[in-house]
């Protein structure tokens, strides 16, 4: 083989040189361009709120409902009430003609004073037995509030004919509301007798709260087969707002909410064993502070001291570089597909700012 002239050696070795430097060069500027990017990375310390609740949805029922039926067949003679009125245990609300049930009962009374002169015992204890049913059939001709409440609904008239059991309205007790709710049976063990609800409608604006009231001791399955407890849940206060057969949705709040300071962990740094940030003041110049955190999920850390809440702090490390935290620490928590830490009304923080 032909040596390389002198010439072409020299020409070759500056060649390598040349790749090398550039080389050298090229890797100095991603060097530097990752550090640039790094150092203009901000991340905004937030604050979140954890919920444990159990979420529910329904539509409340009054307190106390009464389907207004006429017992027996008749013309109406009097009307005493009118759809939106509230009445008393005990009111007339309706009359129907009860001209023969009230001859039929007077005439008994008639027999039975004559009775009681020489009749035998037998045969008056026989006229009592008919007269109570009597003053039943009496009683049955008017329409009566079996307790305080509201007209919900009427349908009816002077002159009207009413058949038994024709349905003329309701009555209805709104001093309280109830519901029935599913409670899937993984969240049975958290229920509590008491336990706060909030309720929202569709129809107000605000919240309302209210409370559990009972809960079985058995489930039972769905049509969905799903296994379920139906608990019952309560409104004391209820607003004008809201009536009967409304939907809602709502939470049973197993604890109370609670409030965390939350950021991405490439804002936080090391040092000697101890946890860091940089908070960016408003000239630009940064401030290092000691902090104390727990894992909050795969991409987030809870800050347990040195911060308020607020504070723009400085990227400590390239998030596209540092793979993922191993949480077997302090705080643990279970995670789901979006890194957020699972279960019912979980409000964790969005994947960016």
């Amino acid at each position: 083989m032909k040596k390389l002239s002198k010439t072409k050696q020299i020409i070759l070795i500056v060649l390598i040189a040349l790749v090398a430097a550039a080389g050298i060069l090229f890797g100095a500027k991603r060097i530097v361009a990752a550090s640039k990017k790094t150092e203009q990375l901000t991340y905004r310390v937030r604050k979140e709120t954890y919920e444990n609740v159990i979420e529910i949805a329904g539509t409340v029922s009054a307190a106390k409902e009464q389907k207004l039926q006429a017992k027996n067949d008749g013309s109406v003679v009097e009307v005493f009430v009118k759809e939106g009125d509230s009445v008393k245990k005990g009111d007339v609300l309706l009359q129907v003609d009860d001209t023969t049930q009230v001859y039929n009962l007077a005439k008994l009374d008639y027999d039975l004073a004559s009775t009681r002169i020489t009749g035998a015992t037998r045969q008056i204890q026989l006229m009592e037995v008919q007269r109570a049913s009597l003053v039943q059939k009496v009683n049955d001709c008017k329409i009566v509030a079996t307790f305080d409440g509201v007209i919900a609904s009427w349908d009816a008239d002077v002159g009207d004919y009413l058949e038994a059991k024709d349905s003329i309205g309701t009555l209805v007790d709104k001093s309280y509301l109830t519901a029935k709710v599913e409670v899937a049976e993984t969240d049975v063990s958290k229920l509590r007798v008491g336990q706060k609800v909030q309720f929202t409608f569709p129809a107000y604006s605000g919240t309302v709260e209210g409370y559990v009231v009972s809960f079985p001791a058995i489930g039972e399955t769905t049509s969905r087969g799903a296994t379920v407890v139906k608990a019952t849940v309560r409104i004391d206060d209820v607003p004008d707002a809201i009536l009967p057969n409304f939907s809602f949705t709502g939470k049973i709040q197993i604890t109370e909410p609670e409030t965390k300071l939350v950021v991405e962990r490439y804002a936080i740094g090391h040092e000697k064993g101890e946890s860091f940030v940089e908070v960016v003041e408003r000239g630009g110049q940064t401030k290092k502070i000691s902090v104390e955190v727990e894992p909050y999920s795969i991409e987030y850390v809870n800050v347990l001291s040195g911060l308020q809440g607020g504070e723009i702090l400085k990227a400590q490390v390239d998030a596209s570089k540092s793979g993922r935290m191993n949480v077997n620490k302090r705080g643990q928590n279970t995670k789901n597909s979006n890194n957020r830490p699972s279960g019912g009304g979980f409000s964790g923080p969005p994947p960016g700012f």
